[in-house]
């Protein structure tokens, strides 16, 4: 069992309030992921429950057992930090052997752990190695190695990525999905990237000011996300947000982009925010049945490759949209176009609150 629970930790430096009320649960074997934008407090909590942060109140449980006040070395855990932080006079060999040895593991199992996380994160080769040789991949493969090697029942992962290029990011993304199906491991990963959070994490607890505001699936997350900040949060391009004001009772008439669209379900007069996915507008030539349909000006596109963004003027409203390449071709900026999108996939917020509204 390797469990995690996190309840009402409380960190202060001063008169900054770090986190508050920080509270959220893994699951064992889970691979969770906390997102957040910088200073939000993810490293203070993972530098919490590894023990090397003092808290103001909170309970931190693993497997059950209380660890709030144990010291780092009786948690059982491991952590990865943003920097490689590997001991540049060693060799790979010794980096990797070195937590056993203050560990007082003995030498011959020593050479066989080192040899068999060698072999699985594929760094065998670079064994006699210093880490000042190697590339920012092998590094960062060193690094996660000298964390695992102790076999710990929780690993910690502080931003490990933000140091390597858009490729290694790619790559070693794939090999901490590859590593987790293998190892088998509780993972707790803390990122500012929504990309790796959505496409590594089968859970994601979303950060705010020191708080976990929401923890869902990826896909709930974007499908149906519980406020406009996690909205906003998830999903490339971010989510396209226009005020609305619904009005009558039980049948809310909300005004967007001058056509009238009905919901159920919001108090009369409340003001709404209304959310759209930039993929999910589309050209009105598109077959959408019951689809609304509006005419836009390109501003600006944005080439990504295999798909292009426009940014859009819609009658004082700026929208991003998606398209395929070689339909976005067709287009230049200045160009008038007619889109549309279908009113299901529209989303409804409290503008004064964010809490995310029944369509129902």
């Amino acid at each position: 069992m390797s469990e995690l629970r996190v309840k009402n930790l409380r960190r202060e430096f001063g008169s900054v309030v770090a986190l508050q009320d920080m509270s959220f649960e893994v699951a064992e074997g889970e691979f969770f992921c906390l997102l957040g934008p910088s200073s939000s407090g993810k490293t203070t909590t993972l530098r919490a429950i590894s023990g090397l942060e003092d808290l103001e109140q909170g309970v931190i449980s693993f497997d059950g057992q209380d660890v709030t006040n144990a010291p780092v070395q009786n948690r059982g855990m491991s952590m990865i930090f943003q920097t490689f932080a590997l001991y540049s006079h060693m060799s790979v060999e010794a980096n990797l052997a070195h937590p056993l040895q203050r560990d007082g593991i003995s030498q011959s199992e020593i050479k066989k752990r080192v040899g068999d996380v060698a072999e699985l994160l594929r760094v065998s080769h670079t064994l006699k190695r210093k880490p000042t040789t190697l590339s920012g991949g092998e590094q960062q493969r060193v690094a996660i190695g000298r964390a695992i090697v102790r076999r710990p029942k929780l690993l910690l992962l502080d931003e490990p990525l933000t140091n390597l290029d858009a490729k290694l990011r790619h790559e070693m993304r794939a090999e901490f999905k590859r590593l987790h199906r293998e190892l088998g491991m509780t993972m707790l990963y803390a990122t500012p990237d929504q990309l790796e959070a959505l496409t590594m994490g089968q859970r994601v607890g979303v950060i705010e000011n020191g708080k976990v505001v929401t923890v869902g699936t990826p896909r709930d997350l974007y499908c149906a996300p519980d406020n406009l900040y996690v909205a906003r949060m998830v999903g490339s391009p971010p989510i396209n947000i226009l005020p609305a004001a619904a009005v009558r009772n039980d049948q809310f008439q909300l005004s967007f982009l001058q056509s009238s669209l009905e919901i159920s379900s919001a108090p009369d007069g409340k003001k709404l925010a209304i959310g759209l996915r930039p993929h999910d507008l589309v050209l009105a030539e598109s077959d959408i049945t019951g689809g609304v349909r509006f005419s836009v000006k390109i501003k600006l596109t944005e080439p990504l490759g295999d798909v292009t963004v426009f940014d859009l003027a819609a009658q004082g409203a700026d929208l991003k949209m998606v398209l395929r390449e070689e339909v976005a071709a067709q287009y230049d900026v200045g160009d008038e176009i007619e889109v549309a999108f279908d009113p299901k996939n529209l989303h409804f917020f409290d503008h004064a609150g964010g809490q995310r509204l029944s369509k129902e």
